[in-house]
C-alpha cells in the first residue's frame, strides 16, 4: 500500500471534517465558530493540492474528493450563514412585499418553514454546487479560474458576521444588517461563481515582476488592507481580486 498517495486525500478529509463542524455551528447560530472552521477547512483545501503537487500524486480520486469537501465547507456553510444573517437582520418588507411574519405552513401541521426571504441565502449553496460540478469537467481552469472560486465566495460570506462582531464602523454595520444588501450580495456572488469571467490564479510560474504585475499588486494592496482594515479587508480583497482580473483581461485583449 502506497501511503504517500493517500496523504493529500487525508488532508482533503480534514477539509470535509472542518466543514461539517462549521455546518453544525452555523445551524446553531454560532457564526463566529462556523467562520473559524471554514478557515481551517480552506487551509486544508490549500494544503491538499500543494501536497499532491509536491509528492506528485495527483489523481482523479483526489479531484473528486476535493470538490465534495469544498461543497460542504465552501457551499453548504456559507449558504446557512447567509440564511442566518438575513434572518437576524429583521427588516420588514412592506408595500405589498414580504414581511418578517410570513411563513409557509408545512403540510398543514403546526410546524413551519422559515420566512421565504431567508431561503434566498441558500442560493449560494446551489451556485457553489453548480460551479464545482462545472470545474471538474472544465479543462480551461488548470492555470487560472473561470468564475469566482467557491473558497473566495465563502471567505466573503464568513467575513460578514466577523465584521459585525469586531468592527466599529457604524455605516458598515448598517449596511451588513440590511436585508436588501444581503440579498444583492447573495445574488451577485452566485452569479460571479458561474460567470464566464477569467480570474487570475496566484500560482507563480516564475517570480519576475514584469510577468506577475497584477499578482504582486494584488498581494501588496491586500496586505495593506489587512493591516489597516482587519476583517473589513476580507470582502474588499475579494472585490479587488475580481476587479484586477477584469482589468488584466481587458489589458490583454487591448494588447492583442
Amino acid at each position: 500500500m502506497n501511503i504517500k498517495k493517500h496523504i493529500p486525500n487525508l488532508l482533503t478529509l480534514g477539509n470535509l471534517f472542518s466543514g461539517t463542524v462549521a455546518t453544525i455551528y452555523a445551524v446553531e447560530g454560532s457564526l463566529e465558530m462556523a467562520a473559524l472552521f471554514v478557515v481551517i477547512g480552506i487551509l486544508f483545501d490549500f494544503l491538499d493540492g500543494f501536497t499532491a503537487r509536491i509528492l506528485n500524486v495527483s489523481g482523479e480520486l483526489g479531484k473528486q474528493l476535493d470538490s465534495l469537501a469544498d461543497m460542504v465547507t465552501s457551499g453548504v456553510v456559507p449558504g446557512i450563514i447567509m440564511f442566518r444573517m438575513i434572518e437576524q437582520s429583521n427588516i420588514k418588507f412592506t408595500d405589498g412585499g414580504f414581511d418578517e411574519d410570513l411563513v409557509i405552513p408545512l403540510f398543514g401541521m403546526d410546524e413551519y418553514l422559515p420566512n421565504v426571504i431567508y431561503l434566498i441565502g441558500l442560493l449560494l449553496t446551489l451556485g457553489a454546487c453548480y460551479r464545482l460540478a462545472k470545474f471538474n469537467i472544465d479543462f480551461r481552469q488548470s492555470d487560472s479560474f473561470i468564475g469566482l472560486p467557491t473558497p473566495a465566495m465563502s471567505l466573503f460570506v464568513i467575513s460578514l458576521p466577523l465584521i459585525l462582531e469586531y468592527s466599529d464602523f457604524e455605516i458598515v454595520h448598517q449596511l451588513i444588517t440590511n436585508n436588501y444588501f444581503l440579498i444583492i450580495v447573495t445574488v451577485l456572488l452566485t452569479y460571479l461563481m458561474n460567470a464566464e469571467i477569467p480570474l487570475f490564479s496566484l500560482k507563480f510560474k516564475d517570480y519576475a515582476v514584469k510577468n506577475n504585475v497584477i499578482k504582486y499588486l494584488f498581494l501588496i494592496i491586500s496586505l495593506l488592507m489587512i493591516i489597516f482594515l482587519q476583517y473589513i479587508s476580507i470582502p474588499l480583497i475579494i472585490i479587488l481580486y475580481v476587479v484586477l482580473s477584469v482589468i488584466s483581461n481587458y489589458g490583454t485583449k487591448v494588447s492583442i
